[in-house]
C-alpha cells in the first residue's frame, strides 16, 4: 500500500484522528481541544474552540522563521508586461498598511469588505489585509458592469468597498471607480466607506 493509500484510509476510516495530527502541524494562536463538534443547527464543525489566522500563517510566519526574503508573490501579467516578485517581508509589511488603513475605516472582526480589482498584487494584499482582521472579503470580478456589482453589494452588506482607479483587459481600459460610485447608487446597501487604489501607471 502506498503513503498516499495509507493518509487516504486513515482519513476515511479514523476522521478525527487523522485531522488532530494535522492540525498539529499548523502553528494555532490557540489550539483546538476539540477536532469536530456539530453547532445548533447540526452541522460538522471542525476545531471550533481552535484560534488561528490565515494572514499570520501565510506571511508572518514565514518571517519567523528565517524566510522573510524568500519569494512569496510573482507578479507576471502579460497585459501590462510587468513583472515583480515581493517577499515574505515585504508583503508582510505592505498588508500590514493596509489592515491598519482598513481597521481606520473602522473595519473590525466579522465585518464584510468587497474587493472590486483588477489581478493586480494589492488585490491578493486586500485579501490578506481582511483576513487579518478576521473580516470577511468578498471578490467581485472587475469585469462585472455597475447593476451587477450593486446586486453583489446588497447581499454582501460590506463596509467598505475597495477597488482602483482603472484596470485593462486586453487593450482596453476599464475605468473601475465610476463603475464602482454607479454600482453604490443603484443599490439599497450603501457602503460606509470606499477606498480607490490610484494606479494610474497601470492605465495609461
Amino acid at each position: 500500500m502506498s503513503a498516499y493509500q495509507k493518509e487516504y484510509q486513515w482519513a476515511e476510516q479514523q476522521p478525527e484522528s487523522f485531522w488532530e495530527h494535522q492540525a498539529s502541524k499548523i502553528d494555532w494562536f490557540e489550539a483546538p481541544k476539540t477536532i469536530l463538534a456539530k453547532d445548533d443547527n447540526g452541522i460538522d464543525r471542525w476545531y471550533p474552540d481552535g484560534v488561528m489566522n490565515t494572514s499570520w500563517l501565510a506571511l508572518d510566519y514565514h518571517c519567523e522563521q528565517g524566510r522573510g526574503d524568500n519569494t512569496a508573490l510573482i507578479y507576471d501579467s502579460p497585459v501590462t508586461g510587468t513583472k515583480q516578485s515581493y517577499s515574505y517581508q515585504e508583503m508582510r509589511d505592505k498588508v500590514a498598511k493596509i489592515a491598519g488603513m482598513l481597521a481606520a475605516q473602522g473595519v473590525v472582526k466579522g465585518d464584510r469588505v468587497i474587493i472590486y480589482m483588477p489581478m493586480i498584487p494589492e488585490a491578493a494584499m486586500a485579501m490578506l489585509a481582511c483576513a487579518r482582521l478576521g473580516a470577511i472579503h468578498s471578490v467581485v470580478f472587475g469585469g462585472f458592469a455597475p447593476n451587477e456589482l450593486a446586486v453583489r453589494i446588497e447581499d454582501a452588506e460590506p463596509k467598505v468597498i475597495m477597488t482602483a482607479s482603472c484596470g485593462i483587459e486586453i487593450n482596453k481600459v476599464l475605468p473601475y471607480k465610476p463603475l464602482v460610485d454607479q454600482a453604490i447608487m443603484d443599490s439599497r446597501w450603501k457602503p460606509e466607506k470606499s477606498v480607490c487604489l490610484a494606479k494610474t501607471s497601470m492605465c495609461c
